[in-house]
């Protein structure tokens, strides 16, 4: 890789001149390996943000102008390289309009090495890109794929005109035998959701199937709405957790707040059996899709949330092929976002669904590991004493019942940010209000122990984001000459 391109990107985002400590060695390192990103940076639902692949860990973020950016660090060598830039997205370029991190970017290596990503979408923009099959209108941005030009080579990439231009919440999964599922909101909020399957390294994908339907209400005062999280489960299966969103009409009796509610509710599970095209319920149960919201509610129900709200997190199987759900869930307090959410796991104990909405874990967002009765949260989230950004372990032993607070990984200082002359003077969005001080991402995919999850810390005075990486023993640290 040419040392001019290391030198570019160092330079652009400033790292020689801001938040550096000497180390004994006389050079300076900082636990931050990049401070361009910006907006939300990372998410659980736009996932895997990154891969580990022979002893290197690469991560993709959003970054300035809602751009996606690489950046790779080698386990070996103890090295960070990047951030580059990897492709330029529709978003981000109309100072007026809000932040807008719907596009964040998803990677994934195919089975020759080549790394893609999945970025720039929210819905599309008929002006641009036509009339949306599977939704409602369109949105903004535009859904792209982009691959590296070389194998394990993040400093130049392509650009494949492969998929539609309507995706949101990209969500890229390589099964054992090679082949890519890419699952996305074929749409804005009125959309299906969509999943393509690829049998060439990404290079083509199927066209676009339906799992989740949306529809008009009953009431007539609403549109029956979804998001999904999917995940590789056992062998040849794909497993799908998923929530229900009241998609309210700009006049109807409970959208009261002004602008678009989010309100959401209820827990759900699907698989999918990609060698048999078998979509069924946790009980092996036949499911046809796409799913409406009767027969979600009849056949693939996990918690009837009543009146909390939710925001649904990352589902996977255990070594035994027991599925879990994480999600976020909290009391509506007035907010048009409903208010805080605490993290809750919920599991199928080979009769029903069991967890507890208060099972100790707090506000914030994160991922799990779990091995039989034992379950941990990695979270990143607000210390209510502190009042400081911690990201940490959660710990149960009783099958996700009840969690206890476990070893801090990263905490946050009273950094509050410095916006400068190149910072864009755009309106904030509403996930600010949801996850104060920080985001995270879902768990990398194959993840180093050392390198676990992306965490992006959220300044009060700026949009600029650091971005960190952090595994079981902090945050990975970029070191560089005095």
């Amino acid at each position: 890789m040419a040392i001019k391109h290391i030198l570019v990107s160092i330079t652009m985002l400033g790292l020689l001149n801001v938040g550096l400590a000497k180390s004994a060695n006389g050079k300076v390192e900082k636990e931050f390996f990049a401070e361009n990103g910006w907006g939300e940076g990372v998410a659980v639902v736009q996932h895997p943000s990154g891969e580990h692949l022979n002893g290197v860990t690469y991560v993709a973020y959003q970054g300035a102008q809602e751009d996606p950016y690489v950046a790779a660090y080698d386990h070996n060598t103890k090295t960070w390289t990047g951030p580059f830039k990897a492709g330029t997205s529709l978003l981000g370029k109309d100072l007026s309009k809000k932040i807008d991190s719907h596009g964040k970017p998803t990677l994934i290596i195919d089975g020759a090495g080549f790394i893609h990503i999945f970025y720039g979408g929210h819905g599309g923009v008929q002006a641009l890109h036509g009339k949306n099959a599977f939704g409602e209108g369109t949105h903004s941005g535009e859904n792209k794929h982009a691959v590296s030009s070389k194998p394990l080579d993040i400093s130049s990439w392509e650009d494949l005109d492969n998929i539609p231009p309507f995706g949101t919440y990209n969500q890229a999964i390589k099964m054992d035998n090679g082949d890519i599922y890419l699952f996305y909101r074929h749409g804005a909020h009125r959309s299906d959701w969509v999943y393509q399957k690829s049998v060439d390294n990404g290079r083509t994908f199927s066209a676009p199937i339906s799992f989740l339907k949306y529809k008009r209400r009953a009431d007539d005062f609403g549109t029956d709405s979804w998001y999904a999280y999917a995940a590789k489960g056992s062998n040849s299966e794909i497993v799908i957790g998923f929530d229900y969103h009241y998609c309210w009409d700009k006049d109807a009796p409970r959208n009261n707040r002004g602008g678009h509610s989010t309100e959401r509710k209820n827990l759900y599970f699907v698989k999918f059996n990609t060698q048999t095209n078998v979509w069924s319920n946790v009980e092996d149960e036949r499911v046809a899709i796409p799913l409406i919201k009767e027969v979600a509610d009849e056949k693939a129900l996990v918690v009837d949330t009543e009146d909390l709200w939710t925001f649904n997190g990352t589902t996977k199987v255990d070594a035994q092929g027991k599925p879990h759900i994480a999600a976020y869930i909290g009391e509506d307090i007035g907010w048009q976002i409903g208010g805080p959410k605490h993290a809750t796991h919920f599991t199928w104990n080979g009769e029903k669904w069991v967890g507890q909405l208060e099972s100790g874990l707090p506000i914030g967002r994160g991922d799990f590991l779990t091995d039989g009765n034992n379950v941990r949260f990695l979270i990143s989230g607000i210390d209510p004493i502190t009042e400081k950004t911690r990201v940490g372990w959660w710990q149960s032993d009783d099958s996700g019942m009840n969690f206890s607070k476990g070893e801090d990984l990263l905490r946050f200082g009273d950094f509050t940010g410095t916006p400068d002359k190149h910072e864009q003077p755009r309106p904030k969005s509403l996930s600010n209000l949801d996850s104060p001080g920080s985001a995270a991402s879902s768990f990398i995919r194959n993840a180093h122990p050392d390198a676990r999850i992306i965490v992006a810390e959220k300044p009060e005075r700026s949009n600029w984001r650091r971005m960190y990486l952090v595994g079981d023993n902090g945050p990975i640290k970029r070191v560089y000459k005095e």
